[in-house]
């Protein structure tokens, strides 16, 4: 989904560098810079039609937030792309369940009007989630986003720009692992589908600590999922 105006403001100013940031995020994001790739400024200035400033500021900031790391502090020591270890999915995903419980919780706690409103369109999103999920050939490209979409819904509903900011910051590092692992995750679809369930059934109801629980039950039982599929293809990029 993508964010708005006034997300992308608080998230960080817009100009060149921001521009070069989101383009190269995506790449990161999409597995088109493996995890462990190594990093070139002059190769990614090359590729993106842009100079050596901007790449590098946008680096610097990629450093920051976790979406790339320095392997060694050696004298030609080189950026590459974070790898996507077992230890690593399970911190990110208890963060991003931290955040989207929060907004969640403020979601749950709207106006009956609001929450029923809310609540159908979760309903609606589920439903497709499940039919893409049922498909004889599951589009994995469009089943990510109707399950990103799922999440950004109540989260939209729920945060504030802090939360959001952070959201934007930090699900992406998440989104990293499920586009890589989703068709060894197929099997367990429906489970996570049923919890999505109860997320819905709670916001209906207007229980905030029922939607808060239920939403961090989801992340953490997507980490065990996650984790299990780790152990049986390996990390990437940690060679």
């Amino acid at each position: 989904m993508a964010r708005s105006a006034a997300q992308r403001s608080a998230a960080a100013p817009e100009g060149p560098t921001t521009g070069v940031y989101d383009r190269l995020r995506e790449l990161i994001v999409r597995g088109q810079l493996a995890p462990g790739a190594r990093l070139v400024e002059q190769d990614i200035a090359t590729r993106l039609s842009t100079s050596r400033t901007p790449v590098r500021s946008a680096l610097q900031r990629l450093q920051q937030e976790g979406y790339v790391i320095v392997p060694d502090s050696g004298k030609h020591a080189r950026m590459t792309v974070a790898p996507l270890t077992m230890d690593d999915a399970h911190e990110l995903f208890e963060i991003v369940g931290g955040i989207e419980a929060a907004a969640a919780r403020r979601a749950a706690l709207l106006g009956l009007t609001a929450r029923v409103r809310l609540s159908t369109r979760l309903a609606a999103i589920n439903s497709d989630l499940l039919r893409a999920a049922q498909s004889s050939r599951l589009d994995q490209n469009e089943f990510f986003r109707i399950d990103a979409e799922f999440h950004r819904t109540y989260v939209e509903a729920g945060a504030g720009p802090r939360l959001l900011a952070l959201h934007d910051v930090v699900k992406p590092q998440a989104e990293r692992y499920i586009r890589l692992y989703v068709s060894a995750l197929v099997d367990q679809i429906a489970e996570s589908i049923r919890e999505h369930d109860t997320i819905i059934e709670a916001v209906r109801k207007g229980d905030a600590f029922a939607t808060e629980q239920a939403v961090l039950v989801n992340w953490r039982n997507a980490a065990e999922r996650l984790s299990e599929v780790i152990a049986k293809l390996g990390e990437r990029g940690t060679w």
